[in-house]
């Protein structure tokens, strides 16, 4: 299943229900702005997100929903459903009026380049199974010669780059300390999970999903250690160490948990059970901001960037602290980098003689 929505399950090579006509020869309401052909496009290239691509359902929902919006407004421009032709022949102006209507609604420059992304990779797959090439003529076109060429001529938008903010070292290890929420009506249990949580998320950078996605087995397996492999984006694997101090928090939270913990099921339960929700752990960080008067930056992702931040202050290499955190370019890890130059020249404005 490539989406997780009840009503949207494309399979390769199918039509799905989403995609077939209605009695009434009426397109399903997501896709009305499309005609059966281009419908049933977007149904394989979701397919081939998932399926080839290897993409999360998570990308390929906001894919999906990023290219209903623009065949949707389309539609609304030409004033009729969007046919594979209509496609290869866009002009420029046609995306920009686009992405102006998404402007109008007050999205932003990130947001508006991910709808973007999704348009090309449509475009892109298109191209890719022959589908995507006309005669290419008529003034205002895009570049491309044919190809849905308007919307690679298109410039992506600006976007302002703002630098993760880790938290400071002091802090950063507090969280874990279970007496800073003495006051709440928790079970022991329930504090000592939350610990071991955020001990996982500073200590080895591991996303929240990464985290709450563990099996119980991937800490208790015979010859586990100091390592765990984590399942990060795109379902790729990766080892990471886990400090003799983060074992023991997990160790006390397995021993005070009140649920058998088979080694297939989640390691980190919620209070009935079930898997851990990650938006239980985003109020204990909001709770801890509160004790440790942190600002609202101090999210559970924070840590994953104190994690990278202090390793490289303390001389980490940057290769090696890239494959920790599972980045699969090295450019995405390279903020760090601003980051910690920020750090040295605040110390050198703040204590140079001559600052």
């Amino acid at each position: 299943m490539v989406s997780r929505r009840k009503d949207f399950r494309p399979v390769r090579g199918a039509e799905s229900d989403r995609t077939k006509p209605n009695r009434d020869g009426q397109e399903p309401a997501e896709l009305a702005g499309a005609a059966p052909e281009t419908a049933r496009e977007v149904v394989d290239w979701l397919a081939h997100l998932g399926a080839e691509r290897r993409m999360s359902p998570e990308t390929v929902e906001a894919y999906e929903r990023d290219v209903r919006q623009f065949l949707g407004f389309l539609a609304a421009h030409f004033g009729r459903r969007i046919t594979l032709a209509m496609l290869r022949d866009l002009a420029t102006r046609d995306v920009r009026a686009f992405m102006a209507h998404r402007r109008g609604d007050g999205i932003g420059g990130r947001s508006l380049m991910r709808a973007l992304a999704g348009a090309r990779s449509f475009a892109r797959f298109l191209e890719r199974q022959g589908k995507g090439k006309g005669k290419g003529k008529g003034k205002g076109k895009g570049k491309g010669k044919g190809k849905v060429g308007a919307l690679s001529a298109i410039r992506a938008p600006k976007i302002q780059k703002t630098l993760p903010k880790p938290l400071a070292v002091a802090p950063a290890k507090r969280l874990t300390d279970t007496g800073l929420r003495a006051g709440e009506d928790r079970e022991p249990w329930v504090l000592a999970r939350d610990a071991a949580v955020l001990a996982l998320l500073y200590g080895s950078g591991l996303r929240i999903s990464e985290a709450l996605g563990l099996k119980a087995k991937d800490v208790s397996a015979p010859g586990a250690g100091d390592s765990i492999t984590v399942i990060g984006k795109g379902r790729k694997p990766r080892m990471v160490p886990v400090l003799a101090p983060v074992l023991r928090l997990i160790a006390e939270y397995v021993a005070l948990c009140p649920y058998g913990l088979a080694p297939d099921q989640p390691l980190f339960v919620g209070a009935k059970g079930g898997p851990l929700s990650p938006r239980i752990i985003q109020l204990v960080m909001e709770r801890l901001r509160g004790a440790l008067n942190l600002p609202e930056t101090a999210t559970p992702h924070a840590l994953r960037h104190s994690f990278a931040t202090h390793l490289l202050g303390r001389g980490g290499d940057l290769r090696a602290i890239q494959e920790l955190l599972g980045h699969a370019s090295l450019s995405t890890t390279q903020i760090y980098t601003a980051i910690d130059t920020e750090r040295l020249l605040e110390v050198y404005r703040n204590t140079h003689p001559r600052a």
